[in-house]
This record gives structure tokens, C-alpha cells and sequence, in this order.
């Protein structure tokens, strides 16, 4: 396992002097050059481990990126603590401006977003919406193309909650129309009747085998019959939220509970697929600047 420098990269103990090592000068030297040119910590570790420059003296140690950014961060090449200067200071700063900068611009997304984004849909056409830095959410489908207004994380949290609330006042909204089940016979199902039918008129009846054509029959009608939940999802939709009061903030994990998909189409309309097949649309009001306003619940 490789040991940690007593002395910092770029430096050497000489003669009880601290002064620079000119391979590793070279190397801090051409790390600061090259992030300011723009190449990331991982490029610029793979460049000098390409110059065969070890990190620790001595070792055939493998660069990384967290070696380049301690070399990034640290003070002593500006000539502090008895070190030979190495970098200048404007340089210096540049370049630690520019890593305070890209740290900020991380894609920070607020704990009730990373519950809804992996359920929250382009309206048109059914993909994921990605993400911006800025926490603006568009559709990246080539077909589909970019929104024609802009949607932001408060717009979709303002939008969903409002539509919970909306549900949790008024629980018609939560009902769908559905039958609990419906049976369709299909041409086997008449040809299996009419074969039993033949064999029921036979004098010497085969009990048997009657027997197993109606079983036949059974599993052939049981295939024609489509089963409905909706009403029973329903149901659970108003139980989950009967007892629930006016919410003030969103509630992912009711949310969750209550909804398949959120959905949010160009025109920035914002809805949710409740669990039982309804669709609840939140209209938004569009300003000239192609942003939205003032939530209303359909």
C-alpha cells in the first residue's frame, strides 16, 4: 500500500533544505496549465501517468483524480510555510475559481424530486423527462423535440400538490367509469358447445369424455372473461386519502401510493395517471416569456 508524502508533490528535502523536485515541478506545472485549458481532473490524471511521474517517489503508483485535485487545492506552490513558489497566484485562483464554479454547477436534486423523477413522463410521447442543472425538465426524444415552455421543479411540485389537494376535497374526481368484468365468447367456445351438443345426442354417451369437453369448455370461457380492478383501485384511492388533510407540502411517499405516472406535456400542462386509470390535468397559466403561473386544477 503506498504511503502518504511527508512532503508535498513537486517538492524534495535537500541538504535539510526544502526545495523543488523538477520532474514533479514540471508535472504541478502542467496539471494547472491544462485545467484552465479546460481538460477534466480524470484527463489530466491519465496525461501525467502517461509521463510516468509517480505520485509517491520511487513507486509505480497509479495516478487519479483526487491526486490532481489535492495538487489543484493546495497552497504551499503559492510559496507558503517555506516552500519554494511554484504557481503563481493568478493562476492559482483561476484555477481554483474555475473547480468552485464546476462544483456548484453539481445537479443537486431535492430529496422530493428523486422520488418522482424516475415516474415522471413527456405527455406526448411517453419517455422520460430529463433533468437540467438549473432544474428545468425538458423531453431529449429527437421526434418529440424540446418543450415550448419551460418547466421547472417548483412548477412540477406546485403542479402535483395541487392536484393531490384537489383530490383529497373532492373525491369524485378520483372516480372511473369500469366494469368489474366482461365475457366475449369467441369462435372455440361456440365450437366446443357445439362439439359437447354432438356428443350429448350420441345413444351410447361416453360420460368421460363429455366430462372432459366441458372441462375444456371452462378454461376456454374463463380466457374470454377480462377482469377489471378499477373499482377496487378506486376504492383503495379514496381510502388512502379519506382521512387525509389539506396538504402544505408534498407528500412523496402519498404521492406514490396514489399515482402511476406524472405527466407533463410542451404546452406545460402538468397531470397525473392516478393508480386507477384517471388522469387529473393541472392547467397553468402561460406568461409571453414562456413561463407559467397560477395553478388550477382539472
Amino acid at each position: 500500500m503506498a504511503k502518504n508524502r511527508k512532503i508535498p508533490f513537486g517538492y524534495q528535502m535537500k541538504n535539510g533544505e526544502i526545495v523543488t523536485e523538477p520532474r514533479e515541478l514540471y508535472a504541478v506545472s502542467k496539471i494547472f496549465a491544462d485545467y484552465l485549458k479546460g481538460k477534466s481532473l480524470l484527463e489530466i490524471s491519465r496525461s501525467i501517468q502517461e509521463e510516468k511521474i509517480p505520485y509517491h517517489p520511487g513507486e509505480d503508483l497509479s495516478w487519479n483524480k483526487n491526486m490532481v485535485k489535492r495538487i489543484l487545492e493546495n497552497e504551499k506552490y503559492l510559496g507558503n510555510d517555506a516552500y519554494p513558489q511554484i504557481i503563481s497566484a493568478d493562476i492559482f485562483h483561476r484555477a481554483n475559481n474555475k473547480k468552485t464554479r464546476k462544483a456548484t454547477n453539481i445537479c443537486i436534486v431535492p430529496d422530493e424530486l428523486k422520488g418522482i423523477r424516475d415516474i415522471t413522463l413527456c405527455a406526448e410521447c411517453r419517455k422520460r423527462l430529463y433533468r437540467n442543472q438549473n432544474g428545468t425538465w425538458n423531453c431529449k426524444t429527437y421526434r418529440c423535440g424540446k418543450f415550448e415552455y419551460v418547466a421547472t421543479d417548483q412548477m412540477i411540485l406546485s403542479a402535483v400538490l395541487n392536484i393531490l389537494n384537489s383530490a383529497i376535497a373532492n373525491p369524485s374526481l378520483l372516480d372511473a367509469d369500469a366494469e368489474m368484468s366482461v365475457y366475449t365468447p369467441n369462435g372455440a367456445v361456440i365450437k366446443q358447445k357445439n362439439e359437447i351438443s354432438r356428443l350429448m345426442s350420441i345413444p351410447d354417451i361416453d360420460y368421460d369424455r363429455i366430462k372432459n369437453a366441458v372441462m375444456e369448455l371452462a378454461e376456454l370461457k374463463y380466457d374470454c372473461c377480462s377482469y377489471d380492478d378499477v373499482p377496487q383501485k378506486t376504492a383503495l384511492l379514496k381510502e388512502i386519502l379519506m382521512d387525509i388533510r389539506r396538504l402544505d407540502t408534498l407528500d412523496v411517499e402519498l404521492l406514490l401510493k396514489c399515482t402511476e405516472y406524472i405527466t407533463v406535456s410542451h404546452n406545460a400542462t402538468i397531470g397525473l395517471e392516478l393508480i386507477n386509470g384517471v388522469k387529473l390535468n393541472n392547467i397553468t397559466e402561460r406568461s409571453r416569456d414562456n413561463e407559467c403561473y397560477d395553478n388550477t386544477c382539472d
